[in-house]
């Protein structure tokens, strides 16, 4: 629990009254708490209480094992995802601090539960190494990946944490309720906790409330993911087939066959913006590079995720895009990779 408390000071005696009311009272009563500054970010609250949805769940020692669970990694993505993530929003900076020289550029490296973010040159150094303070930073990182996976998975505003019934409805839609503790289930129902009882004449059974969450997600339809992050499908969403003896490869001269797949561009419409990590809005055809000539598109399979201010600015210049943001072949690779690290494509 946090709050924001309106301090009365004693400027002559040097003391200072807190006056926490009955409503926060118990956090004094149950234990040390800890006074700091006022983020910039609560300057527009009321004194007291701070609402449960800017609770970090992150720090809620409750969830962990629910956050490196790893039914819930795979729905959040697998370790590749948590990979792209890094490299993409993790911060942009080697994440072991040393007083060392840092390479520019960065690279992900394995370490359970889960990865974490380093320059070239400490991946050298820490590769096959296995330290707790290491270990420290990939659960961390796993925790701060799942939760913003759900955020996204649920269009929720980046400028607020996710709350705890909401990170259970995430867990309802990719199908993890299971992993969910009891404890937080009950907490999320709003179940008062269970009392603890000694003689056998005492105990009432129960109803677990991760049961009752499992039993109303059996009872919704399913709904269709269509945000970014979202679990991979049990079927890949596009077959890609092999056939090294097609009849065209016989042919002196054959017809070309455009490849498409709109359920492919279905899915890369659902990927965040490669430029900016907003929801995208169109799935971009290659142009240039030998590709989208006169009365030609390019195949389904060469596209890019773009918002529509940065396709529309590809469009306008594509050699000044390419030069701020990057390659479109090196942008339909990673979209690539990750279609088949998440079995959309197989």
């Amino acid at each position: 629990m946090r709050a924001l408390l309106k301090p009365v000071i004693a400027r002559e005696l040097g003391v200072v009254l807190l006056k926490p009311g009955s409503e926060l009272m118990p956090m004094f009563i149950s234990g040390r708490v800890l006074v700091e500054s006022q983020p910039a970010s609560m300057a527009s609250f009321e004194t007291g209480r701070v609402p449960d949805l800017r609770q970090p769940l992150a720090v809620n020692p409750a969830l962990r094992p629910f956050f490196l669970n790893e039914k819930v990694i795979t729905a959040a993505g697998g370790l590749a995802g948590l990979e792209y993530w890094l490299l993409h929003h993790g911060g942009g900076t080697c994440q072991y601090q040393h007083s060392d020289y840092h390479y520019h550029e960065l690279t992900t490296m394995r370490h359970e539960p889960g990865a974490i973010l380093l320059c070239g040159h400490c991946d050298n150094r820490l590769r096959e190494q296995y330290t707790e303070r290491l270990a420290d930073l990939a659960r961390q990182n796993v925790i701060d990946w799942v939760l913003d996976i759900a955020r996204v998975a649920l269009a929720i505003d980046k400028t607020r944490e996710i709350s705890l019934p909401e990170l259970c409805w995430w867990a309802v839609r990719v199908g993890v309720t299971d992993a969910l503790p009891e404890s937080v289930a009950r907490d999320a129902l709003r179940l008062p906790a269970e009392k603890q009882t000694y003689r056998e004449s005492e105990i009432v059974p129960s109803v677990p409330a991760t049961s009752i969450i499992a039993d109303k997600a059996r009872a919704l339809p399913a709904a269709p993911e269509t945000h970014a992050g979202a679990p991979p499908a049990i079927k890949p969403i596009v077959g890609v087939l092999v056939d090294p003896e097609s009849p065209q490869t016989l042919m002196k001269r054959p017809k070309r066959i455009r490849w498409d797949k709109p359920k492919y561009l279905a899915w890369v419409k659902t990927q965040p913006c490669e430029c900016c990590g907003r929801p995208s809005d169109d799935p971009h055809h290659l142009i240039g590079w030998g590709q989208g000539g006169m009365g030609t598109k390019a195949h389904d399979s060469l596209v890019i995720p773009l918002c529509r201010q940065h396709h529309t600015e590809l469009h306008n210049d594509p050699v000044k895009f390419e030069r701020k943001h990057g390659t479109q072949p090196e942008m339909i690779i990673r979209v690539l990779d990750r279609a088949f690290a998440l079995g959309v494509l197989a």
